[in-house]
C-alpha cells in the first residue's frame, strides 16, 4: 500500500446515499435502513463491498463496524472509532491519505430507538450526572450557553427565531424534508411556540426522525476509474472541548468550539471565508447558528445576532445555510450530522454547468444581481438579454449569479430541483443550454471569454 503525501486534497467523496427520512418509517429498522443506505452509497461510487478495506458503522445508537466487516467478509481493514459524523469523515480521510486503507465506508442509520413519545429522545438523556441528578437534558444544557450569549452581547430570541424560520423554510420547500410544506415559518411562528428551555421555544430546536445515510470514500486516483462524479475535500479539521452532559457546559469553555478546525480547515483549502457559497451547519438549535457564524469568524464576537438577521443567510443572501432543512426541518436521525457532508456533497456532484465569462454592465447594474427569468430574459440591474430556453432539461433550476466590481465575473449554475438526480443527457443538455446563456451576455458587451 503507498503512503499518500499530498494531505486531504488526495481524498475524494466518491459516492453518497440516504434513505427516505421521516419521523416514524414503518416496517423498516436500523438493520434495514444500513443495508439501503451502504449498498446505495456503494452503487453510486460504483464499488462494491469487497473494494472497501475501511468501515466505521453506527446502526442505532451502536458503533458497529468491526462486526459488520467481519460479517460481511472483509478479510483485514481500517476501523474508524469516531461516532459517524463530520468527524468521522476527517478521521477516513486522514486514514486513506496515510495509506491506511484504499476506501472507507460510513454509515449511520436508525429507526425503532425513540418510542417513549413523553420524554425527550433517549440519546438526549444519557446517565451522566449531570441529566440524572439535575435534568440537564440536551436543550437545558445549551440553553445555559445561549443565555450567557444573551448576557454577554445583548443577543436576542427574536435574532434566533430569525434563523430557525430561514432554515424551516428551507425544509418546507424541500421534498424529501420530513417538514416538507409545513411553512411558511415567521419569526413570529417560533416564538408563538412552547418554550422547551429559555430562551429556545419547540421550534427552535431540532426534531427527531428515522433514516440512515451512507457514504464512500477513497483517492483521488482511484476516483479516476469510477463512474461517478467525485467531491474533492480540500480542506478538514476536528476538535474537541470535553465530555458533554459530564462537565459544566459554559460558555467560557464552549462558545468558541469549531474555531481552531475552522483556521485549520481554511488554511488548508486556501480559500477565505467570502469565498464559501453554501455553508451546511449543525443547527441543533437556533443559537448555535448564530454561535458557530461567531466561532468560524464570519462575524465578531457579540455580532452574530446582527449578522444573520442582515438577509445574508437566506437562501439569496451570500451565506445560505441548512439549504435542506438542516436538523430542523431535513432530518434529525441519530448519526444524521453525516448528512450535512452528504447535503454539500450532493449539491457539487450535481452542478451541472459552470461556464465562465466576463462582461460590462452599464453603471445602473453595478452591484445588481442577475437573474434568468421564465420566460428567457436575463436581468441585470436596468440591463437585459434576451435567450433561447428551448432544450433547458425538464425538472431544473436555473440562475445566474454576477459577483461586483466594474468588470463582473459570470457564473452560470444550472442545478436540479430538490431530489432530482439528472441523466448524462440532461448534463449535456444543461451544458449546451448555459453556453447559450454565456454566448447571449458575451456578444451583448464582450470584455474576455474564459
Amino acid at each position: 500500500m503507498v503512503v499518500r503525501r499530498q494531505g486531504l486534497r488526495d481524498v475524494v467523496v466518491a459516492g453518497i446515499y440516504q434513505t427516505k427520512q421521516a419521523r416514524q418509517l414503518q416496517g423498516e429498522t436500523s438493520n434495514s435502513l444500513t443495508v439501503e443506505a451502504v449498498n446505495g452509497a456503494l452503487a453510486d461510487a460504483g464499488l462494491t463491498l469487497s473494494d472497501v478495506d475501511g468501515f466505521n458503522i453506527q446502526i442505532g445508537s451502536a458503533s458497529v463496524g468491526n462486526d459488520f466487516a467481519y460479517k460481511v467478509g472483509a478479510p483485514y481493514y481500517w476501523l474508524g472509532r469516531t461516532h459517524v459524523s463530520p468527524d468521522a469523515v476527517v478521521e477516513a480521510a486522514l486514514a486513506i491519505s496515510a495509506g491506511h486503507c484504499d476506501v472507507a465506508l460510513l454509515s449511520s442509520a436508525q429507526a425503532g430507538l425513540y418510542t417513549d413519545r413523553k420524554s425527550t429522545a433517549p440519546w438526549t438523556r444519557p446517565p451522566n450526572e449531570f441529566i440524572e441528578t439535575w435534568g440537564l437534558h440536551t436543550p437545558a444544557e445549551w440553553a445555559l450557553l445561549a443565555q450567557r450569549h444573551m448576557h454577554l452581547y445583548g443577543t436576542t430570541p427574536e435574532q434566533a427565531a430569525h434563523v430557525a424560520a430561514v432554515v424551516r423554510n428551507n425544509g418546507h420547500i424541500n421534498p424529501e424534508a420530513v417538514y416538507y410544506g409545513r411553512g411558511p415559518f415567521t419569526p413570529d411562528d417560533i416564538l408563538s411556540s412552547r418554550v422547551v428551555a429559555w430562551p429556545f421555544h419547540l421550534l427552535d430546536c431540532s426534531m427527531t426522525c428515522e433514516g440512515g445515510a451512507a457514504m464512500v470514500l477513497t483517492s483521488a486516483d482511484r476516483a479516476r476509474d469510477l463512474k461517478g462524479t467525485p467531491v474533492r475535500i480540500i480542506g478538514a479539521a476536528a476538535e474537541q472541548w470535553g465530555p458533554e452532559y459530564t462537565y459544566p457546559p459554559t460558555y467560557e469553555r464552549k462558545g468558541l468550539l469549531g474555531r481552531r478546525s475552522a483556521d485549520l480547515a481554511f488554511g488548508q483549502a486556501g480559500i477565505r471565508r467570502e469565498d464559501v457559497d453554501v455553508l451546511e451547519i449543525y443547527d441543533n438549535f437556533s443559537w448555535e447558528i448564530i454561535r458557530a457564524l461567531e466561532a468560524y469568524r464570519y462575524c465578531d464576537l457579540g455580532e452574530g445576532g446582527d449578522f444573520v438577521t442582515s438577509g445574508v443567510i437566506e437562501p439569496n443572501g451570500k451565506l445560505p445555510i441548512s439549504t435542506d432543512g438542516g436538523l430542523m426541518s431535513y432530518s434529525h436521525s441519530g448519526g444524521s450530522q453525516s448528512m450535512l457532508i452528504d447535503q454539500v456533497t450532493s449539491q457539487l456532484t450535481q452542478l451541472l454547468s459552470l461556464q465562465t465569462c466576463r462582461f460590462q454592465l452599464g453603471v445602473a447594474g453595478l452591484g445588481q444581481p442577475a437573474r434568468l427569468q421564465p420566460d428567457g430574459t436575463v436581468t441585470a440591474g436596468q440591463r437585459s438579454w434576451n435567450v433561447d430556453l428551448d432544450g433547458l432539461p425538464p425538472g431544473m433550476d436555473t440562475e445566474l449569479l454576477v459577483e461586483s466590481g466594474g468588470l463582473f465575473q459570470g457564473r452560470f449554475l444550472m442545478t436540479p430541483l430538490p431530489g432530482a438526480r439528472p441523466t448524462p443527457e440532461q448534463r449535456q443538455l444543461a451544458i449546451a443550454f448555459a453556453d447559450q446563456v454565456g454566448a447571449a451576455l458575451a456578444a451583448s458587451h464582450p470584455v474576455d471569454q474564459t
